[in-house]
């Protein structure tokens, strides 16, 4: 069996998407003919915690740790706060403690703020390498500073290297809202640029980000998307407790609050009695304080139940009448591909998606017959589609979806993961 060294900043017991890509494609690489190491932090500031992801690793599997030194314990320390954020790198507004802090943070910490962790990640690993040789090394961010590993090893030791982007690098769309100096761009660039022109093949999670990042290098270029484990979707799905329920699950960011959703929602309550009584808006996941405050501004009510593990959020998920997707309101969002979004396939609930309306969220559910884009403005494709749902539902209960999802699958796409692995371990 070949051997693939995997260098992730985010591994268990931490939360998200990052996390979720990387242990599924750990769980199923070994049936492809591919035995996983991982070297993961040892001792990281995450931002959210979710125990229950080590019960995927299998028990095989290799995971080295190295230590890390992080700045965000001096940053709360300096602005005394807690971080009730999603994101603290938004166009909101900030005190003068943070516009400093962020000033810092986009200068001193190039790429990102994990870039203390390459040197000694480095050293601990070649020292490994020469001890227990692996077939190909995979890298993925962000943190991009985890590239920059891979990028020396791969120039020392000649091992085929493949760098993972979850998400764009030099077009992150979060990028506008640091206060980076020319020189500080300019080094960034040159950073993505020898990432993208050293390594083996590129690996973008959505097409779209493929585009952009074949428009950058003449390396190839390949695409495997989130995806869905069909093991945590097994069993019959939840019964209904006869409440016409929106779901939301993930973390809810201030850059993409619908307001017009909750605008029509509002009017909605308004106008039907019985629909008032039906709706509940259920939010599972961390949820920017402006959210709440929209929410409630529309005349409406959440259900706030929090960050929860991942088997509570896939059964809110499937017993969700509706579920809700709306994207942060940039458009250099357009190419991204929420991990959450596959999961939504998965329950066979409709889907809301509320962004791009050409974007790569659009295209997916689209495709799948999943659910509508709608425009973050457009009041009246919210209030059609909204209209429409609770019709049926009022008629005998909204259908399950039945589009073909399959080539989403954890399998599916391990399996093309260790078909890309063979072609540049061959050479």
């Amino acid at each position: 069996m070949k051997r693939v060294l995997i260098i992730a900043y985010y591994w268990p017991p931490s939360g998200g998407s990052g996390v979720q890509r990387w242990v599924k494609f750990v769980k199923y690489l070994p049936a492809e003919g591919w035995e996983p190491v991982v070297f993961a932090p040892l001792g990281a500031d995450y931002p959210s915690l979710d125990p229950s992801f080590e019960a995927e690793v299998p028990a095989s599997v290799e995971v080295l740790r190295g230590p890390i030194r992080e700045p965000y314990a001096a940053y709360r320390k300096l602005t005394g706060a807690k971080s009730t954020q999603v994101t603290e790198i938004s166009s909101g507004k900030k005190t003068w403690k943070q516009k400093l802090s962020l000033w810092v943070r986009a200068n001193c910490f190039v790429p990102d703020p994990r870039v203390a962790w390459v040197k000694p990640s480095v050293k601990l690993l070649r020292k490994y390498l020469a001890e227990h040789p692996v077939d190909a090394l995979v890298t993925t961010g962000p943190p991009h500073s985890v590239h920059l590993i891979g990028q020396k090893l791969h120039k020392e030791l000649g091992i085929p290297w493949i760098p993972d982007f979850r998400d764009p690098w030099s077009k992150m769309y979060y990028l506008k809202y640091l206060p980076m100096t020319g020189g500080t761009w300019r080094k960034l660039r040159a950073l993505e640029k020898g990432v993208l022109e050293s390594c083996s093949t590129v690996l973008a999670c959505t097409p779209l980000m493929q585009e952009d990042f074949r428009a950058l290098t003449a390396t190839p270029v390949a695409c495997i998307t989130n995806g869905y484990d069909e093991e945590d979707f097994t069993g019959p799905a939840p019964e209904g407790d006869g409440h016409f329920n929106l779901v939301h699950t993930g973390l809810f960011a201030a850059d993409g609050n619908p307001f017009a959703l909750w605008k029509v929602l509002g009017e909605m309550v308004k106008a039907d009695a019985a629909f008032r009584q039906a709706l509940r808006i259920r939010l599972v996941g961390k949820v920017d304080r402006e959210v709440v405050e929209a929410i409630a501004a529309a005349g409406l009510e959440a259900v706030l139940l929090g960050p929860q593990n991942h088997a509570r959020a896939v059964t809110e998920q499937r017993s969700a009448t509706l579920l809700l997707l709306p994207l942060r309101n940039d458009p250099q969002y357009r190419p991204i591909l929420p991990g959450k979004l596959f999961e939504y396939l998965a329950a066979r609930r409709p889907v809301l998606g509320i962004g791009q309306t050409d974007g790569a969220m659009a295209r997916v559910l689209s495709a799948t017959g999943a659910g509508a884009t709608v425009d973050w403005e457009d009041e009246a494709a919210i209030r059609a589609f909204l209209a429409d749902a609770w019709q049926q539902f009022r008629s005998g209960g909204i259908p399950a979806t039945s589009g073909d999802i399959g080539p989403y699958s954890r399998r599916a796409t391990a399996h093309q993961l260790a078909s890309l692995l063979d072609r540049v371990s061959q050479g």
